[in-house]
């Protein structure tokens, strides 16, 4: 049974989806046992336009990552999903642990953040950039 990270961005639009496919594509090359998914502390409130963002589309390409069926809409975080995961990574820590303060108190002080901002303080090339270095950083941890 493969292991579960569950990474956590604002909208589950642009970051933490990218986040999901980038390290699921990179876990299954380098054939470890672990599956990444990705949800929303905001997710519900309806900002995004279509199921992902236009720049994590454009970077899958460049990367020559398929989509394979990622087109989803974007997921609204639940406690089942903290439960259900063995690593719980946030992409923003500024944004997120008072999100998370508030609306899952008991896991706030349990997960990993990390320091990718949203569009309006860190634009998608750096950002993405961010995750991947962090992505590689956690692949070799978890191996």
């Amino acid at each position: 049974m493969d292991n579960k990270l569950l990474f956590i961005c604002t909208g589950n639009y642009y970051r933490s989806r990218y986040a999901e496919i980038f390290f699921n594509d990179l876990a299954l090359k380098k054939q470890i046992n672990w599956q990444a998914s990705s949800r929303g502390l905001a997710a519900d409130e309806g900002h995004n336009v279509g199921p992902i963002a236009p720049h994590v589309l454009k970077r899958l390409k460049l990367h020559g990552i398929p989509l394979n069926g990622h087109a989803r809409f974007p997921m609204q975080l639940e406690e089942k999903d903290l439960l259900d995961a063995d690593l719980i990574i946030s992409l923003d820590r500024h944004v997120h642990q008072p999100m998370m303060t508030k609306q899952f108190p008991a896991w706030a002080d349990q997960i990993t953040y990390w320091d990718v901002p949203d569009l309006n303080i860190m634009d998608s090339d750096s950002a993405f950039a961010a995750i991947e270095k962090n992505i590689y950083a956690t692949i070799e941890d978890v191996r």
